[in-house]
């Protein structure tokens, strides 16, 4: 397992820069750059020079050989740059106050889904056409067909305006500050309510649908049925034989979906408001910051190959063959 993990963690290395440059590549033949956005309501003539000056000024001067060596200099020694925003602040700086919440948001989300998803396929699976399961495939198509950002402007119009049970936006109250302990924390939770309701409603649709297939092909397996006909009770059964191997393409699958998790982030925070990643990203993109956008995909980038490394040594600890056969081949 120890050289298994080492080679993904040196693949991982020359992946992140390729990530890197075509990133850097693609966001440069963008139309428009910082500088554009910067002088665009000033006069012809001031305009031409201001931007004669920025551009010497963020290195823009340069090919784009040389800006993305230099960027990469920096990066080595963990150095992301300032942003080209008017406070100038340093991204990682930037990055390091809304990563936390982005983090939060996702681990919250993906422990509802498993939570939720896999009892729920479980009891799909193994009864099979009755109306629990039937109820779930209906929760399902609703789930693949429903478009996050539609479904967030649903649940604000509802709970929000109509309602008025919810915040629509942001993380605290404008009189946080001011409210008792108990009062902080259930404003800090109503906030979150609605965000983590929409990130999770296809999640949970699409999780609870894979579990449910997975458990139907293990149930169907011979050593299933000999553990049936040893007398064993159908709990033991299911729970202790049939739901490890089950959660075998699972966990595979819940690597590959954490990409989408984040990225899906930019949705969620654009719409309520909130101070994360996404919404910095959004931000970023359209000021055509190049080092805030440059910092958060490689540290998105990290994350998600991090978590790919993850999904993979979780796999090799529900499937011990993975292990045995590392072991052969040492």
């Amino acid at each position: 397992m120890f050289w298994y993990v080492l080679r993904r963690v040196l693949i991982a290395v020359p992946l992140l820069l390729g990530i890197t440059f075509i990133s850097f590549l693609v966001i440069h033949l963008a139309p428009g750059d910082p500088v554009d956005f910067h002088t665009g309501d000033l006069s012809p003539d001031s305009s031409a020079q201001a931007k004669q000056m920025l551009r010497k000024q963020y290195g823009l001067d340069k090919p784009l050989p040389v800006q993305y060596w230099n960027w990469l200099i920096r990066l080595a020694r963990l150095d992301f740059g300032r942003s080209f925003a008017p406070d100038g602040r340093p991204v990682l700086q930037k990055i390091g106050e809304r990563l936390p919440i982005t983090l939060m948001l996702n681990v919250v989300e993906m422990a509802i889904i498993l939570l939720f998803a896999v009892p729920i396929g479980v009891l799909s699976a193994t009864r099979q056409y009755s109306r629990f399961d039937k109820a779930t495939t209906v929760f399902v198509f609703m789930g693949f067909a429903t478009p996050d950002f539609w479904f967030a402007l649903l649940l604000i119009l509802l709970f929000a305006v109509h309602l008025g049970w919810l915040p629509a936006s942001g993380l605290r109250d404008i009189n946080w500050e001011y409210l008792s302990f108990w009062k902080r924390h259930w404003d800090f939770l109503s906030h979150l309510i609605l965000p983590i309701g929409v990130a999770t409603f296809g999640g949970l649709a699409g999780f609870s649908r894979y579990m449910r297939q997975s458990m139907l092909e293990v149930v169907r397996q011979d050593y299933i049925q000999s553990a049936r006909a040893k007398g064993l009770a159908e709990r033991v059964v299911i729970g202790k034989h049939a739901l490890r191997n089950a959660m075998l393409p699972i966990v595979t699958i819940l690597g590959l979906s954490l990409p989408g998790l984040i990225g899906g982030s930019v949705i969620v925070e654009s719409i309520f408001a909130i101070p994360g990643m996404g919404q910095l990203m959004v931000q970023s993109v359209f000021q055509r910051d190049y080092p805030v956008i440059m910092g958060n995909l490689v540290i998105v980038s990290t994350l998600t190959l991090v978590a790919n490394l993850l999904a993979d040594v979780a796999y090799g600890l529900v499937d011990p063959r993975i292990r045995l056969g590392g072991r052969r081949r040492q």
